[in-house]
């Protein structure tokens, strides 16, 4: 489940994505993402050390992407706020370790389906980018998974 937080920097810099090169300051950006300016403003410092904003000071400043949004997929920003993507550190790319209560990876009767959660949400999230959600396209369109009962 995503935080708030990652809730409030997604809809930020989709409402960056959507001013075309231009900037919005810290304000504006609350307004537009329904989000308390403080709280905000301590997300935007967060992105801006991760370089997915670029923060100008002064009369004329505000924020602005740092690349663009064609180039930042989802995953990118919730990696950023949340950390790895997977369910447990044993099925991590970016944060692997086995997990504290278990006894041998390659005996695991959980690991399969976590690898396969953790690929499929990867999959997505790294296939829709702000540009996606500014336009309010889909993203590259994948197939649904099966409907029907749950195979035990």
């Amino acid at each position: 489940m995503l935080s708030q937080k990652t809730r409030y920097a997604l809809r930020a810099l989709v409402e960056l994505a959507r001013v075309e090169g231009g900037q919005l300051t810290s304000g504006e950006l609350a307004l537009r993402a329904d989000a308390p300016r403080k709280f905000l403003e301590a997300i935007l410092l967060e992105l801006s050390r991760h370089r997915l904003v670029v923060s100008r000071r002064g009369k004329f400043g505000g924020y602005t992407l740092a690349k663009p949004a064609t180039d930042i997929a989802f995953a990118e920003v919730i990696r950023v706020m949340e950390g790895p993507l997977a369910l447990a550190p044993c099925v991590s790319r970016t944060a692997f370790r086995k997990c504290d209560d278990c006894t041998d990876l390659a005996t695991c009767t959980l690991r399969e389906a976590l690898l396969r959660a953790r690929d499929a949400t990867a999959q997505v999230l790294e296939a829709y980018s702000l540009a996606d959600a500014a336009a309010g396209t889909g993203g590259e369109i994948l197939p649904s998974p099966p409907q029907g009962p749950l195979q035990i």
